[in-house]
């Protein structure tokens, strides 16, 4: 197999592991869920490394993951900037509270969130805006959809979006703190080749559009998050959908 097919090949392995989590449950549900962030960091580090280089895929690790596990570790030990938190033991194994397999999500979409706005905005600051407020808006599908399988929950969870119990509004306002101090470090730190956008960029571009389109779907109809399908599909798709007519004219 050609190494530049890799990152589809993941892709069609992740989609896959997506489809299937509706029609598991319990602790099979929990191992698919595990095994569903693996393949996404494992897409995301190999399409940075394979289409920017070394430096992009390095700028991935320190900011997403690394900067990932110490706000997820500060806001398990002192409840800033998510709100009163705390992770069940059903996600593997734990440091500092964390389960090592969270900051590795936040790598997981980190990167298609930075390759679709460098499409949507022509400058940096509005490209870090973008990034940001994609990547926070998809916590409106992933934060109910993982309470609901008690992953995680919150000691006092109000105020809440309504329709959405059990995830307070800070946690969202937090995650979008967090979301702009990633992308600003990562624009800075992937160095130049992380400006542009590229061709081989599609499997990234398709991981993101398959991120909203299936989350919404999901939510709505085999989970049975209504609410959170609403809020999710008009949240992020109001950083999500701009992408489209960019995709149509080839910017």
């Amino acid at each position: 197999m050609p190494i530049r097919r890799l990152p589809w090949v993941l892709l069609g392995a992740l989609v896959l592991a997506q489809i299937c989590y509706p029609l598991t449950t319990g602790d099979t549900r929990a191992h698919l869920t595990v095994v569903t962030v693996l393949l996404g960091v494992a897409f995301s580090l190999a399409h940075a490394l394979l289409t920017r280089g070394p430096r992009a895929a390095g700028a991935l690790l320190l900011t997403a993951t690394l900067g990932g596990f110490a706000v997820e570790a500060v806001g398990v030990a002192t409840g800033f900037p998510f709100g009163d938190y705390e992770y069940s033991g059903r996600l593997g194994p734990r440091l500092l509270g964390v389960p090592l397999i969270i900051p590795l999500a936040w790598t997981w979409m980190a990167w298609p969130a930075w390759l679709a706005a460098l499409r949507v905005a022509r400058r940096r600051i509005p490209r870090i805006a973008v990034a940001a407020a994609g990547l926070a808006a998809w916590d409106l599908f992933l934060d109910p959809q993982m309470v609901a399988e008690d992953y995680w929950r919150w000691r006092d969870p109000v105020p809440a979006l309504p329709g959405v119990p059990g995830v307070p509004i800070g946690n969202y306002l937090g995650w979008l703190g967090f979301a702009l101090l990633l992308m600003a470090a990562l624009a800075a730190a992937a160095g130049r080749s992380a400006d542009l956008p590229r061709p081989t960029d599609a499997p990234a571009l398709a991981l993101w559009l398959w991120t909203y389109a299936s989350s919404a779907l999901a939510h709505a109809v085999f989970l049975h998050l209504p609410a959170s399908a609403g809020w999710g599909a008009v949240l992020m798709g109001a950083a999500v959908l701009p992408l489209l007519p960019r995709l149509r004219t080839g910017t």
